[in-house]
């Protein structure tokens, strides 16, 4: 029969469970989303900060509703299909007992990520619009016998970001903006403890003893965005913008349950509340959009993220506990280029490449949370106007991620309860979007 934990074998057991709040997903490097257009996703986000082509791309550059006159309106969705595979895992406890399944080391899932933005024009100087979307977060998935369950199971991360915006045209050239962010965070995240560790019995790696560590939490946090745009020709348009990191503090509930009756009765009663602070990485993007040719337009695009900011998570519990794990992630440079060509009045077609870096330094650093590579993509997409006022834009995003290895060591003492997990992660991912844009 198992023994009870102490509270902090809890606390180390469930510290695994809380670096899952930066979510693994595959549309960008760490746990960023950058799917909040259509038009910007089938340009590989080349034109994040200079295109302002229609309200969405308030998202990533406030100052972009000033590049258009009167009211408009424009909503969409992405979804985005990734692949995190291990291959060649090899799992064991802190006591060098292996641990063995046949279960799968695919942890992608499926997810939809909805925008919508909004603005009015409220005189020649003054503009104001509104963005809701998602900056962050994604969705794992491992199956509860598979090799590395001590250290992942599910991952589910949620953000909403409610952004009001308030942009000036201070010359005929010139936009500046100004956008508070009001950012909630919701998350789910479980991973198996084995309780036999605790076992005075001859240990035997078996599973039978296994419960499931689920934690939830949420909370709100409050940020800022400022842009600046400026026409610096008739064909050339330069754009910069700056988003400021969100503090976060994710309270929430720790449950412990399986189906094993003896475990379920001795973990019921290590239910707690916890809470662990998260921060949201400050960016800037630094973009120029290039009209060539009446049909040719190039753009590129820079965007730095201080990942930095991200070097511990500490989840502290309702007994009094504490648990750190360490992250020493690095800031990170993404870089992009794309084209758009005018087959006509109505038909636009897209394109782009881009190469993203990954912010986690080491092998020792990456988890199955967060199976994270330098990534490439490749996008292509087209905008349909039926109307000279409505606009239809699908866009398809290919990315390309490198195999990188896992080595997390179970010496270390946030590994305590997890073990020793090791093997090369395969990444990359599918990404559809489709959005519509109306201006009045």
């Amino acid at each position: 029969m198992p023994l009870p934990f102490t509270s902090h074998k809890l606390a180390a057991a469930v510290a695994l469970a809380s670096a899952a709040l930066v979510s693994a997903q595959a549309s960008a490097t760490g746990f960023q989303v950058r799917e909040q257009s259509a038009k910007t996703l089938a340009n590989a986000f080349a034109n994040t900060a200079a295109g302002a082509e229609d309200v969405s791309f308030m998202a990533y550059n406030p100052a972009a509703i000033g590049n258009i006159d009167g009211s408009q309106v424009a909503g969409g969705v992405s979804y985005i299909d990734a692949t995190f595979e291990l291959h060649d895992a090899d799992a064991s406890n802190v006591l060098g007992a292996p641990y063995t399944a046949g279960a799968s080391g695919e942890g992608g899932e499926g997810a939809a990520v909805p925008s919508f933005a909004a603005k009015t024009q409220l005189n020649e100087r003054w503009d104001l619009g509104l963005a809701i979307y998602s900056p962050y977060g994604l969705a794992t998935k491992y199956d509860e016998d598979w090799i590395g369950r001590y250290h992942a199971v599910e991952t589910e991360l949620e953000t909403i970001d409610i952004q009001p915006t308030l942009n000036y045209r201070a010359t005929d050239r010139l936009n500046l903006a100004v956008g508070l962010r009001a950012q909630y965070a919701d998350a789910t995240l479980s991973n198996m403890v084995d309780t036999s560790l605790q076992s005075p019995a001859p240990y035997t790696p078996s599973g039978e003893y296994d419960a499931l560590a689920e934690v939830t939490g949420d909370d709100w946090g409050y940020g800022y965005t400022l842009g600046a745009l400026y026409q610096a020709t008739e064909r050339t348009r330069l754009g910069i913008s700056y988003r400021s990191e969100i503090d976060l503090t994710l309270d929430g509930d720790v449950r412990f349950s399986s189906d094993n009756p003896a475990v379920d009765a001795t973990v019921d009663a290590m239910n707690q509340g916890g809470s662990a602070d998260l921060t949201t990485p400050a960016n800037l993007n630094l973009g120029v959009y290039h009209q060539l040719t009446d049909r040719l337009a190039l753009m590129a695009n820079a965007e730095w993220t201080e990942w930095s900011s991200f070097d511990e998570l500490v989840v502290e519990f309702e007994d009094g506990s504490n648990s750190t794990t360490t992250e020493n992630w690095d800031d990170t440079w993404a870089f992009s280029v794309g084209a758009n060509y005018a087959l006509n009045q109505q038909w636009t077609l897209r394109g782009g490449l881009g190469i993203d870096q990954t912010p986690v330094p080491s092998a020792e650093y990456r988890t199955p949370r967060v199976p994270d590579a330098d990534r490439r993509w490749a996008s292509l997409g087209a905008t349909w106007m039926p109307t000279p006022e409505l606009g239809i834009t699908a866009g398809y995003l290919h990315i390309f991620g490198d195999d990188v290895d896992i080595d997390q060591d179970g010496s270390k003492p946030e590994n305590a309860s997890r073990g020793n997990l090791s093997g090369e992660y395969e990444v990359e991912a599918d990404v559809f979007a489709l959005s519509v844009d109306y201006r009045f």
